[in-house]
């Protein structure tokens, strides 16, 4: 299953158009750190394009991602996406709460809340899903490890299902159901202890 690699993705697509030296005022100084990294990455994969090869890694921090995902989403808000929170794990382990609009989602396509779990999903509800991250050669593929709304659970199937949903009616039209390419040339991800690192 590949339900969260949209989710992941916003933080490397939420500003790709953007660069560093048009960040807006009053934004905060992570933003300036994403915004370079996202310059560097494109100038690298152009180049790469040209035959010349520049290694570009990167280690961005658990808080400087919640940061960066908190001011993104405010900024350009994502359809169906109020916010995200992660948690970085060893091993390539990834802890999310994302608060979802169950009502959207509803009217985008009816019918995806199983009857049991309508009085208590709708309107904006924030959900917690652990999953682990695989991401190699350009593509990224999840594993849900489990998730849950407060203390009910939410099969990992319903959740796929939601996730695909909400990828599709972002911009970039994300297809979940299969291997997602990775932005700007990037090759590969891992995450250590509160910390995501990868190279181009």
């Amino acid at each position: 299953m590949r339900p969260l690699a949209s989710l992941f993705l916003l933080l490397l697509t939420s500003a790709p158009f953007t660069h560093a030296a048009t960040v807006a005022d009053g934004a905060p100084p992570v933003v300036a750190k994403f915004l370079d990294l996202f310059d560097r990455l494109r100038t690298a994969q152009e180049q790469a394009a040209d035959g010349h090869f520049q290694l570009v890694p990167f280690q961005l921090s658990e808080s400087e991602i919640n940061e960066y995902l908190a001011y993104s989403l405010k900024t350009t808000p994502r359809p169906g996406v109020d916010s995200i929170t992660v948690r970085i794990l060893g091993s390539d382990y990834i802890s999310t709460v994302t608060k979802i609009d169950f009502d959207a989602l509803n009217s985008w396509q009816a019918n995806t809340i199983p009857t049991a779990l309508r009085k208590v999903l709708k309107g904006k509800k924030a959900i917690a899903i652990d999953f682990k991250i695989h991401a190699d050669n350009s593509k990224l593929t999840f594993t849900v490890e489990k998730a849950h709304y407060q203390d009910v659970v939410l099969p990992a199937i319903f959740v796929e299902k939601v996730i695909q949903i909400v990828a599709a009616r972002q911009p970039e039209k994300y297809d979940t159901s299969k291997p997602m390419p990775i932005p700007f040339g990037l090759r590969k991800v891992w995450t250590t202890e509160h910390t995501i690192q990868g190279h181009n």
